[in-house]
């Protein structure tokens, strides 16, 4: 790892419990100008006891470890208040066609999914997009993911609209559009809005639907039937 980060730079955390794993990540992270990997740790007990003391803005979190897993690890870092005052964002790692308890990881407040076999620049796309929070849901894995568990949950449930009742109507359209996966930016020119309403719009949908980011309010969207699977551009 590199000397001791900079305030320009994204603070990144790996949470794996194969060396190979962080060490190809770590290499390629600390090859960029604008992040470094602060920490690593093995499990997510670790993971836990390190990010108490190191500040990290985005965390990579593989889902199976020993001792205490990625989920667990996750829901106990985002129900925590640090001493730091950082508030990590997570993005789960995940295989896709075995972690079937990714809905959970949603629910308990990752804000996005890696394949553990994408290529470097998704994985780079991946810490950007989650660090900057308010960005379009950019990786394809977390496309797919997302549309997956949203088609999953259209099978298992009825499509709930009543969960949308504490939106406005221009609420509702600016969820409808993110939803789509367009930007801020996007859904301004569309709606004919300042970037700056369509983020404060973004901010009310979150705190109304209990949201803590876009990977949330998605499925939410999907599971209200305001975007049906395969509608993600």
């Amino acid at each position: 790892m590199t000397e001791i980060n900079t305030p320009e730079k994204i603070r990144v955390a790996l949470v794996d419990d194969q060396n190979l794993v962080r060490s190809g990540f770590s290499m390629v992270i600390d090859s960029q100008p604008d992040m470094q990997v602060v920490l690593e740790a093995n499990d997510g007990e670790q993971a836990l006891e390190r990010i108490a003391l190191v500040p990290a803005d985005v965390i990579l979190m593989d889902v199976r470890m020993p001792n205490m897993n990625g989920l667990d690890a996750t829901e106990h870092i985002v129900d925590t208040a640090f001493p730091h005052g950082v508030e990590p964002k997570i993005i789960i790692l995940t295989t896709f066609d075995v972690d079937e308890y990714v809905m959970r990881a949603i629910e308990v407040g990752a804000s996005g999914f890696l394949l553990k076999d994408a290529p470097p620049d998704e994985m780079l796309s991946a810490i950007r997009t989650v660090y900057r929070g308010d960005a379009v849901i950019a990786p394809s894995s977390t496309k797919r993911l997302v549309a997956h568990l949203a088609t999953e949950a259209s099978y298992t449930k009825a499509i709930t609209p009543e969960l949308l009742d504490v939106l406005s109507e221009r609420e509702k359209e600016v969820l409808y559009y993110a939803a789509r996966g367009l930007s801020n930016t996007e859904i301004a020119d569309v709606l004919f809005l300042a970037e700056a309403t369509v983020k404060t719009h973004v901010g009310r949908i979150f705190s109304k639907l209990g949201a803590r980011d876009r990977v949330q309010a998605v499925v939410i969207a999907y599971q209200a039937g305001l975007v049906k699977p395969g509608e993600i551009d």
